[in-house]
């Protein structure tokens, strides 16, 4: 059955249990005050006020689900140390379960440390980013970890959502795993910034502009050549649909005979943040399509789900509360 009425979407999030498979990430944020330049070096002196952490990558993903309204099942791990603590502490709070995160002692937990700063009466920006990433690839005895947890968890899931940031867990064996769960009927929805074409036979490969241009091997230049990379995409996988996240430029939704959808950017032209607006998008056109949404209802909320996040700070989440005051503009 497919609901036409974007609020009655919103009210089927409840209950709906996704799993989440992919790279947790700690998104740590250094707030500071900046007056002065260092007597060593031509750089700015940031005092340090305050620090948090906020759930990014797949966590983030899981985090916007739980605000949504639903309740996911995270699949993935983080190392055994102060980040990966605090990320599942974060996640516990919001009373989400995750019993299938493993935490792997030889590895350490995915971190991006911002620092931001300003003068004591002006807004802070953003100065720098600090990376700390795998590149060591995750054991054979942990994939068999988190491919068994995987298993266990989908008993209690409507759908699989995957979030792949490349780090490591969502490698070769696993890609074929959730291939074939495709193939079984288990609907998959996939965000992968680095094998987007790999995955065959899911309901919805959800790539951004710079990741289809990096499959297709060639630029986007005009509507033409747009046209025809999103219909590739399609075509190689067979997917039931590739919805394109475009910035500025809203969306494109490809399906399988019938013409290209485009849905404009949503909300106002200020941006504040874009990071994990991918994120959000993600985890709004999974559960409206879980909620029985036609795919062009659901580009809809997605997208003003992702417009909602970029006026928001930082790594963020949209609560179902604030797509259910916007759906009257979204045309349905």
């Amino acid at each position: 059955m497919t609901v036409a009425d974007a609020s009655e979407v919103l009210r089927m999030f409840s209950g709906k249990k996704l799993l989440v498979i992919g790279d947790l990430v700690a998104d740590e944020y250094i707030h500071g005050t900046t007056s002065r330049i260092s007597r060593e070096a031509p750089v700015l002196i940031v005092r340090e006020d305050d620090r948090e952490v906020r759930p990014g990558g797949a966590a983030n993903v899981v985090a916007n689900i739980r605000a949504m309204g639903a309740d996911p099942i995270p699949v993935g791990l983080v190392g055994e140390d102060e980040a990966g603590r605090v990320l599942l502490d974060k996640l516990s709070e919001s009373n989400i379960d995750c019993s299938a995160i493993f935490v792997d002692p030889d590895r350490f937990t995915t971190t991006k440390t911002r620092v931001l700063a300003g003068g004591r009466n002006t807004v802070r920006q953003q100065m720098i980013r600090l990376d700390r990433l795998n590149t060591n690839p995750v054991s054979d005895e942990t994939l068999r970890q988190m491919e068994s947890r995987l298993t266990m968890a989908m008993d209690k899931a409507s759908a699989i959502v995957v979030s792949d940031y490349g780090e490591g867990v969502v490698q070769d064996h696993m890609v074929k795993m959730i291939c074939d769960l495709a193939k079984q009927g288990v609907k998959v929805f996939v965000d992968s910034r680095f094998r987007v074409g790999m995955f065959h036979g899911v309901s919805t490969l959800v790539p951004n502009e710079p990741e289809l241009v990096a499959a297709v091997g060639h630029e986007i230049a005009d509507p033409d050549s747009l046209e025809r990379a999103g219909r590739w995409l399609l075509e190689k996988t067979g997917s039931g649909a590739v919805l394109l996240k475009r910035g500025k430029n809203g969306m494109a939704l490809f399906a399988p005979g019938v013409p290209t959808e485009f849905a404009r950017a949503f909300g106002s032209a200020e941006v504040a943040d874009v990071t994990g607006a991918g994120d959000t998008v993600l985890a709004a056109w999974s559960l409206a399509n879980v909620a029985g949404a036609s795919a062009s209802l659901a580009m809809k909320i997605a997208n003003a789900a992702g417009g909602i996040k970029v006026g928001k700070a930082g790594t963020a989440v949209v609560e179902n509360r604030e797509l259910a005051a916007v759906v009257q503009d979204i045309d349905s």
